[in-house]
């Protein structure tokens, strides 16, 4: 089975995150500020990339432009393009939108179309029975500042704390891009660099390791994954991140020090990627900080 590289990441670099790469589907890109942080290696665009300009909207087709594999089997990582250093990207939904704007959650048991729905994301010989699993649905703010309505799949005895953490995400108007459930699309898709699907379970083992990620065990969410890739070396991930390796450059969607992720997983005592040393995983937060 082809291993997406945005499950963003489907592979983690030291048994972490998994965000997912998105169907594709073109969405409108924000007039690129000139302030924004330039990329750090001087690597061409891509010819799909255009550069923002006041009188023209520039349009990224998320998930169209496979890249290039590197030798460890990741995409090359190329030069953020002009219209992703400062992404404030709206995904359609698959929801509706939360009544009167108002945040909104529910918990239930994973249905059988909720199971069919998850694909090879789950199988029997996951560390996590279904049955003790949850389904969320759980209001979040876009970069448009509407109210939206995405999924989770989630460890049943972490569903509560989480479900209060999206509240606070909510209320303090934290944007997120999307969040859907991956599927098994996604864990076959080539790597294009440029997903950003904010994701919890996902069974699969840790990176070169045979102890499982704790993604499989639904005790991890990695928030946003291009405005806060991992980085290990050379390596980026989502590899057309690089633009957000520079995290004093300030945009709407990072998690940092001191905001509204760390915040808020932190008063339920969960761990951030972003506080590791030998490599840096921005988007992954989890229970037992792994």
């Amino acid at each position: 089975m082809r291993r997406s590289l945005l499950l963003a990441v489907a592979a983690c670099l030291v048994g972490c995150g998994a965000p997912t790469t998105p169907a594709p589907v073109a969405l409108p890109v924000p007039t690129t500020s000139a302030s924004a942080s330039p990329s750090p290696a001087p690597v061409p665009s891509p010819s799909s990339a255009r550069p923002s300009h006041p009188a023209v909207k520039a349009v990224w087709t998320i998930g169209a432009s496979p890249l290039p594999l590197r030798p460890d089997g990741f995409g090359q990582v190329l030069t953020t393009p002009a219209v992703l250093r400062d992404r404030r990207m709206t995904a359609v939904s698959r929801l509706p939108a939360p009544v009167d704007g108002r945040f909104a959650s529910t918990v239930s048991a994973v249905s059988p179309a909720v199971r069919e729905r998850m694909g090879e994301t789950w199988s029997p010989a996951c560390p996590v029975a279904l049955a003790d699993l949850r389904y969320l649905t759980i209001s979040f703010r876009g970069f448009d500042g509407d109210a939206r309505t995405g999924e989770l799949v989630v460890n049943a005895s972490v569903a509560g704390d989480l479900v209060e953490v999206f509240r606070r995400l909510f209320d303090d108007g934290f944007p997120i891009e999307e969040m859907r459930l991956p599927t098994t699309a996604d864990l076959e898709a080539p790597p294009t660099g440029d997903g950003n699907n904010t994701v919890a379970y996902v069974c699969r083992a840790a990176r070169g390791q045979t102890r499982w990620s704790q993604h499989a065990y639904g005790l991890a969410v990695d928030v946003n994954p291009f405005q806060n890739p991992q980085v290990k070396r050379d390596l980026v991930v989502p590899e057309l991140a690089s633009a957000y390796v520079d995290r004093g450059a300030v945009r709407p969607g990072m998690v940092l020090v001191g905001g509204p992720v760390v915040r808020a997983f932190t008063g339920i005592g969960w761990e951030w990627g972003g506080t590791w040393r030998s490599s840096k995983d921005w988007m992954h937060v989890s229970r037992n900080g792994q």
